[in-house]
């Protein structure tokens, strides 16, 4: 048949249908799955009547915007509304003209919490009982959230909101983190029209690798004093204006999502000089102003007490001059970073206003967890030694006390910090007692809430937020999504308690566990455990879940968790261990596993399986995740290329990691270098002599002797061309937001030796890696990396 005829004959089927239509009732949605047309079709146009189908869903009638600011690692203590001694007016602001929540709860960690808030159920009923990156074969750790549990911006959406979310999204496995997704789990798959984020545990505030929807950006390059929480905040801000100009009958939600105040602690140099010299009073005395003030503003019981600072942390007046200096400035910069994104947050809620949309605005100012201690008892200039396990010594972060917050280092505090910014609580992120979990919750929304500056006692969960938006809006989780039976939401509505101060719990019981740490809030009680005294900076210390104690704290009376009870009251302690055992079999929190480095172990082996070569070929091949990049720590493995040198090539061959740690592999003035970048400036390189014109094959070989250390040696053309001893390297990883990245360097740069992506600028085919072929080595490898990371701890 000609492709005229084949024309024709579709017509005629058209037409054919069409005339069926007309005179037979006869349905298009029947054959093709459009909508029944509801309008008139008759022979004459001046007969008929015309329809079109509605594609935007109707929202309900006076559903407001939302605007759900969730910070990271913000303590319970650690806005002035709730205690601070840091400025955050914007954010005291909408304190001021709404509510504070003072019972309000997470996951103690960030990807639960996120996960939990956007899903309206508990972390491990959502797979995210713990973070992505140490997940586990069971439905409460795969960290895969279910496609029957779509999050509330995926209903929201389906009833009319249009959605954005930026900044820090983190639950999305990383080996979905790719162009080839898949998109499931990412936001625009969750509801979200529009996505402007990083999707890693942190980001580099000056330097911060982004994506726009599906795209990795790097917004940073050739733009002067970038900083991401500004940059966020001009697209959030560009976001709003642009729905309110072209669409301002559909109400929007925004989860705007900043890096801030998760490590690395990097402000702006003006915003540091401002709290230059604020905290040489130390964290002791912090801790009693905090109390005092938090007592003043109503915000806790006027007989809660301070509780004991726990023994690991130092007593500030037994430090000397220069430990107090160093962390002193510590907090300084965690300051003065925290009041830079006040200001971002306060430039928002001026445009909310400027627009009109302030009064019908529901804004929610929450945190995904306490103050974290993962800065450890030094605090570091330079995050991958905690993620390495290791405590940075007090010579090497003083070699960077100038430049603390600056582009040259990636910091964190002293945990003595993180335990005033729980005040008056215990303990830090990760644990489950108050001082991980307690977090400042403030609602603002002027046409819904009568109350201005009010405190609400009732306990509540991050779960509980999403069924608060449904009920604000008068809707229910729908029976399916997408062709999916839905579960119902775990959590339960807050919005009884915005216009009565006096109402009764809502919620009834509420179960913690994380990373082994479990806990059980009912009525009034808690029990709770901190799994082997583990403390964040313990990441290899396991024991027998058995050889736990439990202890009890009656918070209804005992607001701060001071006394431990347990003793007095045995029969509640047990009563309430029952209660754990039963939430934890209905939300899929068994099986207990407290050794996280064989998680993370085991998700390795799990992603790569038996796969011992990975070829990535140019110039597609940027912007992979470390963790799924390929598995060289601690093994032998030879990396290849071949190069066509004509004369003038330079750049990149291949690079992972970024001025914290990692290795690189490059062309500069016509010579071949391999540089590995351990920690504290400490690079292990060699360098070729220079390449002949032509056809070169190019080889770097590890060759691990154990305890993580070898011999690095480069080849050209089979010929070895140098060598170098690498007595230490990386045991968990470079970095936790740079990225693996072929022919350039994305992010922050490996070597000192070139400057930016560096990208080559020749022909290049593909990188080789391959872990084959050294058995005596490997063996090595297998038998010494426990006793490593015992060390390094």
């Amino acid at each position: 048949m000609t492709s005229q005829n084949c024309s024709i004959a579709l017509f005629r089927r058209g037409f054919i249908a069409l005339v069926l239509a007309c005179f037979t009732g006869f349905s298009w949605a029947a054959t093709t799955g459009a909508p029944e047309f509801k309008g008139k079709i008759a022979e004459r146009y001046e007969d008929s009547v015309e329809w079109y189908p509605q594609t935007v869903p109707t929202p309900p009638e006076g559903a407001p915007n939302v605007l759900i600011i969730l910070l990271d690692d913000v303590g319970f203590a650690q806005l002035g509304s709730f205690g601070g001694l840091s400025a955050t007016p914007n954010i005291d602001q909408l304190a001021a003209g709404g509510l504070r929540f003072n019972n309000f709860h997470t996951a103690a960690l960030c990807s639960p919490s996120r996960a939990s808030l956007m899903a309206g159920r508990f972390p491990h009923s959502i797979g995210l009982g713990s973070h992505a990156l140490t997940a586990m074969g069971f439905p409460g750790y795969n960290a895969i959230v279910p496609p029957s549990a779509k999050s509330v911006a995926k209903i929201l959406k389906n009833n009319g909101y249009v959605n954005y979310a930026l900044g820090k999204w983190d639950h999305t496995p990383l080996y979905e983190v790719s162009q080839a997704g898949p998109f499931d789990r990412w936001p625009s798959d969750e509801g979200f029209d529009h996505f402007y984020g990083f999707m890693a545990a942190d980001a580099d505030q000056y330097r911060t690798l982004m994506f726009q929807d599906h795209a990795p950006i790097e917004p940073w390059k050739d733009k002067k004093d970038y900083h991401n929480s500004t940059d966020l905040a001009d697209k959030a801000i560009e976001y709003i204006t642009g729905h309110v100009s072209v669409a301002p009958d559909r109400p929007f939600m925004v989860l705007f999502a900043p890096g801030a105040m998760h490590s690395p602690h990097q402000a702006p140099p003006e915003y540091i000089e401002k709290y230059r010299g604020k905290f040489d009073m130390g964290w002791d005395r912090a801790r009693e102003m905090i109390l005092a003030r938090q007592k003043e503003l109503g915000i806790i019981p006027a007989d809660a007490k301070l509780t004991e600072r726990i023994n690991a942390i130092p007593a500030w007046d037994s430090l000397q001059a220069e430990e107090k200096k160093l962390y002193a400035r510590q907090m300084e910069v965690f300051a003065a970073m925290l009041a830079h994104v006040d200001d971002e947050i306060g430039r928002l809620v001026a445009t909310l206003d400027r627009v009109g949309a302030l009064d019908n605005t529901l804004i929610l100012v929450t945190s995904d967890n306490g103050a974290s201690g993962e800065g450890g008892l030094a605090g570091t200039f330079n995050e991958t030694y905690a993620i390495n396990g290791l405590q940075t010594p007090l010579e090497a972060n003083m070699r960077h006390f100038e430049n603390w917050g600056g582009p040259s280092t990636y910091p964190h505090y002293h945990a003595g910090w993180a335990m005033a910014g729980n005040t008056p609580f215990r303990y830090f992120k990760q644990a489950v007692h108050r001082g991980g979990q307690q977090d400042p919750l403030i609602v603002h929304w002027p046409k819904g809430i009568e109350e201005k500056g009010g405190v609400r006692n009732q306990y509540h969960h991050i779960a509980d937020i999403g069924p608060t938006l449904l009920e604000i809006l008068g809707l229910e989780v729908p029976d399916e999504i997408d062709g999916i039976k839905q579960k119902p939401m775990d959590g339960v509505s807050m919005l009884y308690a915005f216009n009565d101060a006096n109402a009764s719990n809502a919620k009834k019981v509420q179960y913690y566990e994380m990373f082994g740490n479990l806990g059980i809030w009912a009525d009034g009680w808690k029990a709770v455990t901190l799994h082997a005294n583990r403390l964040p900076w313990d990441v290899n210390v396991v024991q027998p879940f058995d050889q736990d104690e439990w202890e009890l704290y009656h918070v209804a009376e005992d607001f701060s968790a001071a006394d431990n009870v347990a003793d007095k009251h045995p029969e509640k302690l047990e009563e309430l261990k029952q209660l754990f055992d039963q939430q934890a079999r209905k939300y899929h929190v068994y099986p207990l596993y407290d050794d996280l480095m064989q998680r993370i172990a085991k998700q390795h082996e799990r992603l790569f399986k038996d796969q011992l070569t990975f070829t990535y070929f140019f110039p597609g091949a940027v912007r992979i995740a470390e963790k799924v990049s390929p598995p060289i720590k601690g093994r032998s493995h030879h990396i290849t290329t071949a190069l066509d040198i004509s004369g003038d090539e330079r750049g990149v061959i291949v690079a992972c990691g970024g001025f914290t740690g990692g290795y690189t592999m490059f062309v500069k003035d016509g010579r071949v270098y391999y540089d590995y970048n351990y920690l504290d400036g400490v690079h292990y390189i060699i360098e070729s002599p220079p390449l002949a014109k032509g056809k070169n094959d190019v080889k770097f070989t590890f060759t691990h002797r154990g305890n993580f250390a070898g011999t690095g040696e480069l080849f050209v053309n089979g010929k070895s061309v140098g060598t170098v001893d690498m007595p230490k390297t990386h045991i968990s990883a470079f970095s936790l937001s740079e990225s693996f990245d072929v022919g350039r360097d994305n992010g922050t740069q490996v070597s000192n030796l070139y400057q930016g992506e560096y990208a080559y600028s020749g022909d290049l085919d593909k990188v080789v890696f391959d872990l084959r072929g050294f058995p005596e080595a490997e063996d090595a490898a297998r038998n010494s990396a426990e006793a490593a990371t015992v060390e390094a701890n």
